[in-house]
C-alpha cells in the first residue's frame, strides 16, 4: 500500500526522498520502495521520520496491507496448482499490473526531477 500520507507530508515540507533516506538510514532506490509500499517501514523508522517531518506519527503513519500471493503455475513445483485457483481473473491481474507500472512510471519521474536538478548544480560549479 502506498504511503501517500508520508509522500503528502515529505512533499509539503519540500523535502527529497534522498533526505529522508538519509534519516533513517538507507538509499534512496529502497527510501522509495519504502514510500511506494513495496518495502515495509519498521516502527523505528516511522518515529525517525515523524521527527524529521516534525509531526506525530499518527499524521504520516499508514499500516501495510496484507501481502497478495499469486501461485504462478511456471514457478511452481506442486502438481496441480494454477493461477485460476488463487482466486483471480486476467482483469484483476491486470488491474496490478497497471497500478504498478504507474508507480514505477511516477518514481521514474521523481528520479529525473533530482537528476535535472543535480545537472544544474554541478553546471553551477
Amino acid at each position: 500500500m502506498q504511503k501517500e500520507k508520508l509522500r503528502t507530508a515529505r512533499k509539503m515540507k519540500g523535502i527529497t526522498q534522498q533526505q529522508m533516506a538519509d534519516v533513517i538510514p538507507t538509499d534512496v532506490s529502497n527510501y522509495s520502495r519504502k514510500e511506494s509500499g513495496a518495502v515495509s517501514i519498521t516502527q523505528t523508522e516511522w518515529n525517525k521520520l515523524a521527527k524529521f517531518l516534525e509531526v506525530p506519527v499518527e499524521e504520516i503513519y499508514e499500516e501495510d496491507e496484507a501481502k497478495i500471493i499469486i501461485e504462478n503455475p511456471v514457478f511452481n513445483d506442486s502438481p496441480g496448482s494454477n493461477v485460476g485457483n488463487s482466486g483471480f481473473s486476467a482483469n484483476n491481474m491486470g488491474n496490478i499490473t497497471n497500478e504498478l507500472s504507474i508507480e514505477i512510471i511516477k518514481t521514474m519521474q521523481e528520479y529525473i526531477g533530482l537528476l535535472k536538478e543535480e545537472i544544474t548544480r554541478l553546471k553551477e560549479k
